[in-house]
């Protein structure tokens, strides 16, 4: 994998010379700000998108709120396997950071002495955004458009070639995807009995908000409905 990065024709090259060429053009605070964006900012992002999804789901209740809520705890735990899951791979493929190779990139930021394939930031991103589109598509969306962005950083600070990228959306949602049925399996028994809890069972679902509340009110109506004919006659 390493040889990818020897050749100036390489599309995987060409693409991130047009990309990091961008910070040549670009004001430094501006190459400061995406620095930090893709260093740390956007994964604060993430994690507030996890907590803002949380909130929503449980405020919604429902029959399955303890599915959806084990979900969304699904998500954060995907990105975890993942990251650990990349280890092993960037020590076989022993790919080079791009810098290595290439020293007239603009570097933006430093301390990255570590393998390239594939980029964790973009294999957590990603895993996280998946994850959360199983339990409620928008925020999802929301995370996919956040990961994508998190890819084109990576590239734009000179610490990742656009492959690096790519494999890691290709890890983050295969863990996501195909451990999501064990990680339901393991997760919602764990949810439901949270959910039945006096004590911390709004975690699960907000207080006043019951499953049973709309039949309730279904049956309620039916009752009546008798009564207003009767009335009626």
């Amino acid at each position: 994998m390493a040889g990818l990065a020897d050749s100036g024709s390489n599309p995987d090259v060409n693409l991130l010379y047009d990309i990091n060429g961008l910070a040549k053009d670009a004001p430094q605070w501006f190459d400061r700000g995406i620095g930090f964006v893709g260093e740390y900012g956007l994964l604060i992002a993430m994690v507030l998108l996890v907590a803002g999804c949380w909130w929503a789901v449980r405020r919604r209740g429902g029959e399955d709120s303890a599915v959806n809520v084990a979900a969304v705890i699904w998500a954060p735990l995907a990105a975890a396997i993942a990251v650990l899951v990349n280890i092993p791979i960037r020590g076989f493929v022993a790919r080079p950071r791009p810098f290595v190779d290439h020293q007239d990139l603009d570097v933006l930021v430093s301390g990255k002495t570590d393998y390239s394939f594939v980029s964790a930031h973009a294999t957590l991103t990603m895993a996280v955004a998946v994850g959360l589109f199983v339990a409620h598509r928008k925020f999802g969306l929301v995370g996919i458009g956040l990961a994508l962005v998190e890819g084109f950083c990576q590239v734009y600070l000179g610490v990742h070639y656009p492959t690096d990228v790519i494999g890691g959306f290709a890890l983050g949602t295969a863990v996501a995807l195909l451990l999501s049925p064990l990680a339901m399996l393991l997760l919602t028994p764990l949810t439901k009995a949270v959910e039945g809890s006096a004590r911390i069972g709004g975690l699960i679902r907000a207080r006043g908000v019951s499953s049973s509340e709309g039949e309730a009110l279904v049956a309620g109506a039916r009752v009546e409905l008798p009564e207003d004919r009767d009335l009626a006659a």
